[in-house]
């Protein structure tokens, strides 16, 4: 056995379908269903329930994937540390970001990492936390850029940015000329949330809820921005991050206003495994955005 057979099984696990894997390890289906039989022959053992309709790993064949993606984790982290790229900001960095931050962060902070660090190959990534929490778990992405949550704790983090959230109000609104708002002003109001799976819901109405808010449960946005657009259309309120706020006051027929009391907000983090050999090109990219989101403040 090799390391591509590791590579095929993984694949096989995540797409369960032959086509598909083949496809992501661009080889045959014929190549890597018959590199499959024969790790089955040299292990002894059956991975797979063949049918013609789906693939079903046998119990056996479950812990083999799980180990194969260890074995392909000890595998990149040896070859990034055989690289001597600990430290340089060369090559590529495979970077996660989380829907609600990424379309607003990266365009503030990537014409500064293409000035500051030309020879780095950037390679973006965006998926929900509990995605790219796996991904980073899996070794197939080197950092994550996203919000602090419980299920970055198994992970190393450096902090880069306090995000405050304001309240969004349609135009019309009663507090509209407000310059601020008390969060205990919810008290009693119904709000507007993103759907399950958005670490931001959990984040924004936790706040909403411990000053007496309750969320809409006939509407779950999908983005900030279809929530932004409910709000200009009247149908409620919400909190919104910095990050995605424009520069006005009001804008699009939405009212942004600070909250206080206390004052909302989201840690935005640099996470990555703790054994990874390229912290501290880390450090120097969560410096580099603190840097960046500190002088457009």
């Amino acid at each position: 056995m090799n390391i591509r057979d590791f590579e095929y099984l993984v694949s096989l696990a995540e797409h369960k379908h032959f086509r598909k894997a083949a496809e992501a390890c661009f080889v045959s289906q014929p190549t890597l269903s018959g590199q499959i039989r024969k790790l089955e022959d040299e292990l002894g053992t059956v991975l797979l329930e063949r049918s013609s309709r789906r693939v079903l790993f046998t119990e056996s064949g479950l812990q083999l994937v799980d180990q194969a993606k260890r074995i392909l984790g000890e595998v990149k982290t040896f070859k990034d540390m055989a690289s001597k790229q600990t430290g340089a900001m060369t090559g590529p960095m495979h970077i996660g970001f989380i829907p609600t931050l990424g379309p607003y962060l990266l365009p503030k902070i990537v014409p500064s990492l293409k000035e500051h660090f030309p020879e780095l190959e950037l390679f973006l990534h965006e998926a929900q936390t509990h995605q790219l929490v796996q991904q980073l778990e899996d070794g197939k992405l080197d950092c994550l850029v996203l919000a602090s949550v419980d299920e970055t704790a198994p992970f190393k983090e450096i902090d880069v940015y306090n995000e405050p959230m304001s309240i969004a109000v349609p135009c019309d609104h009663p507090w509209a000329d407000h310059d601020e708002i008390d969060m205990l002003e919810l008290n009693g109001k119904t709000v507007l949330a993103l759907g399950d799976g958005h670490c931001l819901r959990d984040q924004a109405l936790g706040f909403c809820f411990a000053a007496g808010a309750k969320d809409d449960d006939r509407f779950k946005a999908t983005s900030l921005e279809t929530l932004r657009n409910m709000v200009a259309a009247g149908a409620g309120i919400t909190l919104l991050p910095k990050l995605s706020l424009p520069k006005e006051k009001v804008k699009d027929g939405v009212c942004y206003i600070k909250a206080i009391n206390p004052e909302p907000s989201r840690r935005l983090v640099v996470a990555y495994r703790p054994g990874s050999p390229l912290r501290q090109r880390f450090e120097n990219l969560a410096k580099l955005m603190k840097e960046t989101l500190e002088a457009q403040a």
